[in-house]
């Protein structure tokens, strides 16, 4: 009898959507190493007239990254959109499914790089290839989506913060493994062969789950809203309801807000994969694995954070500690020098992973459970343009001061993230007089 009910519990969870997220995770930790030794090998011998040898290295790296980047953020656009209107439509699993297929094929054609010694240029097509699918911009907020729906409004950012600390916990344990499979190798292949290998398999594993395993629950578009509140309050609170009509000023205050953190961490982070890999750190395939370890680890200690500041505070203020955290820690990140001191400025950011999953959950309270897909795609794809702009901004200003202070663009970075605390402030400031508006409705 306990094995039976051991078993139907097995298969339960096998059904959710956490699996999926563990093991796809996994696989793009392990991808992400590779790609970043993969690219500094084939860029190794780049020249560019006066132009140091470590400096040619890092412009050829961060060009080719810088033009990856930009297809990945410009090809998914109109796929996510018509994948995000399937999911609302009632076909939840399309949203996961193709993009997975894109995965399996762009970590084949990097596969297929390294063991054939194909030209880099070959991962612009993988880019193009995983970009069709929908990629990350259709996948995640299928994901966001699928979470949202199997919980309460009430307890929305925790669903959503536990989605995040699966993803960093898988995150963690692949980057913590994937420098030392990198080293793998066998005498015909080189290395790296083994690491793709395995994150190949692992997203296919994943393709076959979302097929044949994964559970959504259906909403009808005639379903009754759900009543529940813009902003979470302190426990002892009341709730408020949400009125009948959106909050566009509130929307556009967070969809700026998004913007400007995403620009400036996601814009920080890809500069600071080349980074480590110049003097004076000259980080190998292991240490560039711990490196990517640490980050992945911010979102556990980002899930600690929500579990503990949300007994009291608002979500606006979870967001506000989030930025802080960010701004102080990649500010400081300017001026390291040593592997020591590269971790110190990372162990500052650990409550960065906060503020999205927030700003997610605080969109997602505003729209029907029917278009919660739709609200949280279009955020995705505003980032994607973003994206455009930010990621050659981000690369060029590197390039420039690389010679005279490499960190400036941290320090840029830590600006912007000040920047994106005005709308969320603006934000918190109109919740209470909204708060009494309705009151006095009700009255």
């Amino acid at each position: 009898m306990a094995m039976l009910s051991g078993c139907q519990t097995a298969i339960t969870v096998l059904r959710q959507i956490e699996p999926i997220i563990v093991l796809a995770q996994l696989g793009c930790t392990l991808f992400d190493t590779a790609l970043q030794m993969v690219a500094k090998d084939r860029c190794a011998n780049a020249t560019y007239p006066d132009l140091s040898r470590e400096a040619s290295q890092q412009k050829a790296m961060t060009d080719f990254f810088m033009t990856y980047h930009l297809i990945m953020r410009l090809a998914p656009i109109l796929p996510a959109l018509l994948l995000a209107r399937l999911g609302d439509r009632g076909w939840r699993r399309a949203p996961i499914v193709v993009p997975l297929i894109g995965y399996v094929l762009s970590r084949l054609m990097l596969l297929l790089v390294a063991v054939f010694r194909l030209p880099l240029e070959v991962m612009f097509g993988a880019a193009v290839v995983y970009g069709l699918s929908g990629g990350f911009c259709a996948y995640w907020p299928a994901v966001m989506t699928l979470a949202s729906l199997a919980s309460t409004a009430a307890d929305r950012s925790k669903a959503m913060m536990k989605v995040e600390l699966l993803y960093g916990l898988a995150g963690l344990v692949g980057s913590l493994v994937s420098g030392h499979l990198f080293l793998l190798y066998s005498s015909s292949l080189g290395n790296g062969t083994i690491l793709l290998s395995v994150s190949t398999v692992l997203y296919l594993f994943c393709l076959i789950h979302s097929i044949g395993l994964l559970q959504v629950k259906q909403i009808s578009n005639d379903e009754p809203d759900e009543n529940c509140h813009l902003l979470s309050h302190p426990s002892g609170e009341d709730p408020v309801e949400a009125p009948a009509g959106r909050d566009m000023v509130n929307v556009a205050l967070l969809f700026v807000a998004a913007i400007l953190y995403v620009s400036a961490e996601v814009g920080a982070v890809e500069i600071l994969a080349v980074f480590v890999l110049k003097a004076p750190l000259s980080w190998n395939a292991t240490q560039v694995g711990y490196g990517n370890a640490v980050g992945c680890a911010i979102f556990l200690t980002s899930f600690l954070g929500v579990m503990v500041f949300r007994r009291c505070v608002s979500d606006v203020t979870l967001i506000l500690i989030g930025l802080v955290s960010f701004a102080t820690g990649i500010f400081f990140m300017s001026f390291v020098t040593t592997t020591l001191t590269f971790y110190l400025a990372r162990s500052l950011t650990l409550f960065a992973i906060i503020p999205m999953p927030t700003i997610r959950c605080l969109l997602s309270k505003q729209v029907p459970a029917s278009s919660c897909g739709t609200i949280l795609t279009t955020l995705q794809m505003s980032l994607k343009f973003a994206g455009l702009g930010y990621v050659p901004a981000f690369t060029k200003i590197y390039q420039g001061t690389l010679d005279w202070f490499p960190g400036f663009i941290f320090m840029l970075s830590s600006i912007i993230t000040v920047l994106a605390m005005i709308p969320i402030s603006i934000v918190g400031c109109r919740s209470p007089l909204r708060r009494q508006s309705e009151r006095i409705q009700q009255d």
